[in-house]
């Protein structure tokens, strides 16, 4: 009775192993024949060519290594600075110094010094992935992006980017000027500019042909201008402008960039609800993830250098309930990142949960915005 049935499976069995050996055989024929090619070749073309291909192994293998390990990742990263029993505003003197300008002391910049800290996360701590010659090459010619391999963390340190870029623009702008009409600062200038660098970048290009400055420098470049910068405020010798109507200007901007961030999300879970297998669905995800990351350290620290103008307003609780949410999203850590139906059973949908924390935290940027402006 059981013998056709144990036939057909095992007929079953056998074609699905011989389909899978014609698979791996088409695979395997291009490095068969290149076998092939290398055993007939002289001695010194086969150095030449050996030599190149553990090349391309161990670049292969830097390269691999630098997109998996992720030094130093900790959500609360900010908890080490102990912003919270600082009790002084960015800017605002803390020494008298005898009355001798030389010995005066003001308030550092939290912001200022979180960003360089983020900086020095992505491009000093770990290597910064986007601009690698294998991450620009691709997969046989396919971004990355466009793959499910490899290309989290690239998107993680461009999230945190993202968040930096729009600081250091606030920072030149508004909050190290006197109210907007004084001279720019020079340093956060540099800063500003560095930032907005591509984020592409090698050490050779074709547009236009020829040797280049890496990404990476610019942005170290940045670091150090934003602790020049940090110095000088400290010694009283720069400005931070702690006023409410900046403070509004600058939680106004963060709101629009996570919404912005929100809005990418909604469109891919919304069109693109293939679960598991939508090859974007990680690096939106992790590109959000980056930007909560690098926006929840800026926040704590925008917390400490207005922390004159929280108080008079009455707004630390609600602010520490908007930082709360901020961290609650960074618990999302899912070690497949899906991209399912809304109402699906089986595979999760990672971007709206994303996206529903995204607009919780943007909820509460406006509601503080719109204490301040009363």
């Amino acid at each position: 009775m059981l013998d056709p049935i144990v036939s057909f499976f095992t007929r079953m069995f056998q074609l699905i192993g011989r389909g899978l050996g014609f698979v791996i055989g088409i695979l395997l024929l291009p490095f068969i024949w290149a076998w092939r090619w290398f055993v007939q070749r002289g001695w010194v073309l086969k150095t030449l060519v050996g030599g190149a291909v553990v090349g391309l192994v161990a670049l292969y293998g830097y390269f691999g290594w630098n997109t998996q390990v992720w030094t130093n990742f900790n959500p609360d990263y900010v908890a080490t600075h102990n912003f919270e029993n600082r009790n002084v505003s960015a800017g605002e003197q803390v020494v008298a110094g005898g009355g001798t300008d030389t010995a005066k002391t003001c308030g550092r910049s939290a912001i200022a010094d979180i960003s360089a800290e983020l900086i020095d996360l992505n491009v000093n701590q770990n290597a910064w992935i986007s601009s690698m010659v294998l991450y620009k090459t691709g997969l046989f010619g396919l971004s990355w992006d466009h793959t499910p391999f490899l290309d989290n963390k690239a998107s993680f340190q461009r999230g945190i980017n993202q968040a930096i870029r729009r600081t250091t623009t606030e920072l030149a702008d508004n909050l190290g000027r006197v109210r907007g009409t004084s001279q720019v600062d020079s340093d956060l200038q540099d800063a500003r500019g560095n930032m907005q660098f591509d984020e592409y970048t090698w050490y050779f290009g074709l547009t236009p042909f020829g040797p280049k400055t890496p990404t990476p420098s610019y942005y170290r470049s940045a670091i150090k201008s934003l602790n020049n910068f940090n110095g000088r405020l400290e010694k009283c010798q720069a400005v931070f402008d702690a006023r409410a109507d900046n403070l509004i200007q600058f939680i106004d901007r963060i709101s629009n960039d996570i919404g912005a961030t929100s809005a990418i999300l909604k469109d891919r879970a919304e069109n693109y609800n293939n679960g598991w297998f939508d090859p974007r669905a990680d690096d939106r995800f992790w590109f959000a993830y980056g930007q909560l990351y690098g926006y929840y350290g800026l926040l704590k620290a925008t917390h400490a250098d207005f922390e004159d103008v929280l108080k008079t307003r009455n707004l630390d609780n609600l602010w520490d309930t908007m930082e709360q949410q901020t961290r609650a999203a960074l618990n999302i850590q899912p070690f497949i990142i899906s991209n399912g139906a809304e109402n699906g059973w089986f595979m999760p949908s990672h971007l709206i949960t994303m996206g529903f924390y995204i607009l919780r935290v943007r909820s509460n940027l406006v509601e503080i915005s719109n204490v301040l402006s009363r």
